[in-house]
C-alpha cells in the first residue's frame, strides 16, 4: 500500500466519513473532514458542535480556540470542529463536553471512548430535537 495514499475514512458507525465543517474548514488536513494519519499526533477525529463553557473550558485548558490567530479564523459557538481526541474526553471528564456530530467523527475514536458515550452526546439539529 502507497503510505501517501490513505484509506477511506470511516466514521463511528462503520460508514464513509460525512464532513464536519467547510465554514470554518476543519480538519488535520484541512479538507473539512476528521480525518487522521500517523504525522496527526493530536488525533483530530471528533466532529464537535462549540459551545461556550467548552470553549471557556478548552481556554482555561491551554488551547484558546476562540481567538482569531493567522491562518485560524476563531471559532464561535455553534462551529463544528475536529476536536483532539484527548481533549473532548478531557472535557467529557470534567462534565463540559461538546456535543458530536456521530457521522463526522472518525472511528478512530473508538479506541479512546465507547459508541455509547459519544451516543450520549451527539448533536441533534433543531428540526430533529424533541417538543
Amino acid at each position: 500500500m502507497n503510505p501517501h495514499i490513505l484509506p477511506i475514512a470511516r466514521n463511528v458507525f462503520g460508514e464513509p466519513l460525512v464532513p464536519c465543517s467547510f465554514d470554518p474548514v476543519t480538519g488535520f488536513f484541512r479538507d473539512g473532514c476528521c480525518k487522521t494519519c500517523e504525522d496527526d499526533v493530536g488525533n483530530h477525529v471528533v466532529c464537535a458542535v462549540m459551545n461556550p463553557t467548552f470553549l471557556m473550558f478548552s481556554e482555561a485548558s491551554g488551547n484558546d480556540l476562540s481567538s482569531p490567530r493567522p491562518g485560524f479564523p476563531g471559532l464561535q459557538p455553534g462551529d463544528q470542529w475536529c476536536l483532539c481526541a484527548s481533549r473532548w474526553i478531557e472535557a467529557w471528564r470534567a462534565g463540559m463536553a461538546p456535543q458530536v456530530v456521530l457521522e463526522s467523527t472518525n472511528q478512530e475514536v473508538l479506541q479512546l471512548v465507547s459508541l455509547e458515550v459519544l451516543k450520549r452526546h451527539a448533536y441533534k439539529p433543531r428540526e430533529e430535537q424533541d417538543c
